[in-house]
């Protein structure tokens, strides 16, 4: 019972701390990749993968622009995903 009960919190925490896609930003490309409304435009994400990430200049926040097609792409997109401060890039969207 504890061992459950202790999945379903760690999983309540994840949701808590990761980029939430009824939440991301209405400008981002359809695809995987995503950034929600908890973007603080700090940059890094356009600094490590600046073909998939911009700066949506009339919000001051990140979208996503462009979705990977390669291993590398995705792997570049997953390394601005891990290095946001915030959390606020998903991978979890829609695949099409």
């Amino acid at each position: 019972m504890k061992g459950l009960d202790l999945a379903v919190l760690l999983e309540k925490l994840n949701e808590e701390i990761m980029a939430n896609k009824a939440n991301k930003t209405l400008k981002n490309i359809s695809g995987r990749f995503y950034v929600d409304d908890q973007c603080i435009d700090c940059d890094l994400c356009r600094a490590i993968a600046p073909d998939f990430f911009t700066r949506d200049h009339d919000n001051g926040y990140s979208i996503v622009t462009c979705q990977p097609s390669t291993p590398e792409e995705e792997e570049l997109c997953r390394e601005a995903m891990r290095s946001c401060p915030v959390e606020a890039i998903g991978d979890d969207g829609d695949d099409d």
